[in-house]
This record gives C-alpha cells, structure tokens and sequence, in this order.
C-alpha cells in the first residue's frame, strides 16, 4: 500500500512548459493542482533547443505573467524558398499590426520563467507515475517519489508529458527524417530575418537568436549521424552547402538530434483524464506549430475548467475535445501537408512548389491566411 496519500483537484503529469502553463492558467482559483515530472525540477538547463514561439503565444503567456522578455528574440519576417527551384516568399510583421510574426527563445529560458512562478510545494519530482485508476468521481493515481510509494487521488489527470505511446488510440507516421539543431554565428546580422529553405533531404530553419541563429537542419537518419560526426568547420560547410551562399556561417556550438514522426492521439478524453501538448500530437517541427498548439491546448483547458466546479466533469471534457477539432485538425494537415510535399526532389513537384511560393509572394489575401494561421491558430478566425 502506499505510505503517504495526497488529494487535489487537478494532476498535471509533465512539468514541461505546457504542463506549467495549464497550472499557471489555473491559479487564482481554489482549485488546487498538483505537477509530477520524471526529472528533477531544473533538469531542462541543459536542453539544447530552442522554440519558437509565436506573437499568439507571447499573448497567452503574457496572461500568466510568464513572458520572458530579455530572453526572446523578435522575428519580424520570414523567407521562404526551395534549393534547387524556383519561387520565394516573405512574410513581414508589418503586414499584420504586430511588433514580431514570432519570436525565438532558448526552452530552458522559457522553462525557467514558469518554474519561477510556482510554489515549491506544486511540483513533485522526480516522479514516476505507476499505475492510474478511475474510480468513481476522481482518478487514484500510484507514484513513486524519493523511493517512496504515493496515492494520489485527483478529480481531473492532465496528461502533458512525452509524446503519444505507439497504442491503440495513437497514430503515427515516421517521416524517416531526424531534426540537427545546433546555435550557429554568421559574419552579419540577421536583423530579426528568420529563413525556411525547403530542400530534397527536407526542411532547413535557420531562427534568429541573440546575435546568431538557431538552426532545425532536417535530415535523412544516416545523414544526421554523419553531421553530429563531423567537427564544427565540416559541419558549417555542409550547412552552407544545403542553404546557400546568402550566409556566411562562421562558428557553432553543441548540435543534438532528434527523431521526427507525426503522433496523434485520438481520442483527446476519457474518463477523468485528459492529454494535451506533445501528449496529444507530435508534429514536425516545420512552420513551428506543434509546441504553440500546446500551449493553446492548455489555455483552453483552462479556461473551460474555470467554468466548472468539478475538474472532470464528463461535460467539461467533451466540451474541450470539441473545441480544440478545427484548431488541432488544421494545425496538423498543415504541417504535415508541408512535409509531405516539399521533403521530395520530384520536379513536377519541385514546379509546383515553385509555382505555390510566387503565388504566396503574389496574392496578399492567400499570403496573409499562411501568415495569421501561424501567428494565432484557428484563434485567428474565431
């Protein structure tokens, strides 16, 4: 039996930045909330990434007061092209009445910000969840926490940490791709430019960051071993090779790799229990719209929680579920649709994408649906 029992309202398994902000979104109220994380609190200070976040979800964290200012750096346009085709297209900010399209910031400066504003007594880590049982009006969740054995009884469980299991309700399409990322200098400035250069091994960002950029290099599996191999001058030749001679890239630092796949969970509810962010759909990172679809998975949790007393009202779920279909659905044929289309050298495709980015650059009306869907979402139409 368990030594020790606690009691809340709402569990949020994952204190990553999606599952902090849904406790943050939920404070002020008497709901009580309880974190549990796998790692240490901290373990994120040497995470490697990067995010990037759009004007969308500065908003939302502004609400939190969770916005990391001094650590944000601002994107204020955005070049589209292909290697090896023709078309090109730039998005600007000043198209849209915002200060930025985005913004870059490193995932332990963001994870920091948020940590900062929960009580010592939100968060138990390292954790691991063992068993979790529905019982009646509250789910009985068993963990183990410093060798020691937890029940944790919760009105609602918040799933919002790892990506989907490979289970009956997930799907999963493995892109054969692997994400290099890596912080690299350039002889110039990259006056708040980010660039999206599709290529046949797959899509190449490079994000504005400090006074450098942080790149997401998209690469067959193989070739992600070769470039993690390689030292930093091959590295940045190989860099130069696949994005062109408009930069001239000077320095890196530490690179990590990342598998990619598409991972969608379907459905987002069941009883008493709830999965959101990367728990409920992966994506790839191209166009950056799989972490800030999380973070509006949790700020509309949130929101219709705070219209119930009771965390796991069956009603409350559906309720969620149906919300999040346009913006989850949209978000994920979006990103995919991209990959799926320009990850290829195929040249009647390679015409066809070239076609699409001069009719980007071209028609305002079909350039700005792109560039609001990437800002707020479905938010944008809502």
């Amino acid at each position: 039996m368990p030594e020790f029992a606690l009691k809340t309202d709402v569990l949020i398994i994952g204190a990553g930045p999606v599952g902090m902000t849904l406790a943050l979104a939920l404070a002020g109220g008497a709901r009580r909330v309880l974190l549990v994380d796998r790692r240490p609190r901290g373990a994120w200070a040497d995470d490697p990434r990067a995010l990037a976040l759009s004007h969308g979800s500065r908003q939302l964290l502004e609400r939190i007061k969770a916005w990391n200012a001094r650590a944000a750096t601002a994107i204020r346009q955005i070049h589209v092209s292909q290697r090896g085709g023709f078309g090109r297209t730039l998005i600007d900010a000043d198209d849209y009445d915002t200060p930025a399209l985005g913004y870059v910031m490193r995932y332990r400066d963001l994870a920091d910000e948020l940590d900062a504003r929960l009580g010592s007594d939100q968060i138990l880590a390292p954790c691991t969840v063992d068993t979790i049982e529905t019982d009646g009006d509250e789910a009985v969740v068993t963990v183990t926490n410093e060798g020691r054995s937890r029940r944790i009884n919760a009105r609602l469980v918040v799933h919002a940490e790892g990506t989907p299991d490979n289970e009956a309700d997930v799907k999963v399409r493995d892109y054969r791709q692997h994400a290099v990322v890596a912080e690299v200098s350039t002889t110039t400035g990259h006056q708040l430019r980010a660039w999206e250069r599709f290529t046949p091994d797959g899509p190449l960002a490079l994000l504005p960051l400090d006074d450098g950029y942080s790149i997401v290099f998209t690469v067959p599996p193989e070739k992600a071993e070769r470039l993690l191999a390689m030292d930093d001058a091959a590295f940045l030749a190989a860099l130069r090779e696949q994005f062109g001679r408009r930069l001239e890239f000077t320095a890196c630092r530490a690179r990590a790799s990342f598998p990619l796949a598409l991972r969608v969970r379907s459905p987002l509810v069941s009883r008493r229990q709830v999965w959101i962010g990367n728990a409920a759909q992966s994506l790839h990172p191209v166009s950056g719209q799989g972490f800030n679809l999380g973070l509006r998975d949790a700020c509309e949790l949130a929101e219709i929680l705070h219209r119930h007393s009771d965390a796991g009202d069956p009603a409350a779920l559906a309720s969620y579920a149906r919300g999040r279909g346009i913006d989850r659905r949209g978000s994920i044929a979006f990103t995919d649709g991209i990959v799926r289309l320009f990850s290829n050298d195929i040249a009647p495709l390679r015409l066809a994408r070239g076609l699409g980015l001069l009719a980007l650059d071209l028609t305002p009306p079909l350039r700005h649906f792109v560039a609001r869907r990437m800002i707020w979402g479905a938010r944008a139409w809502l």
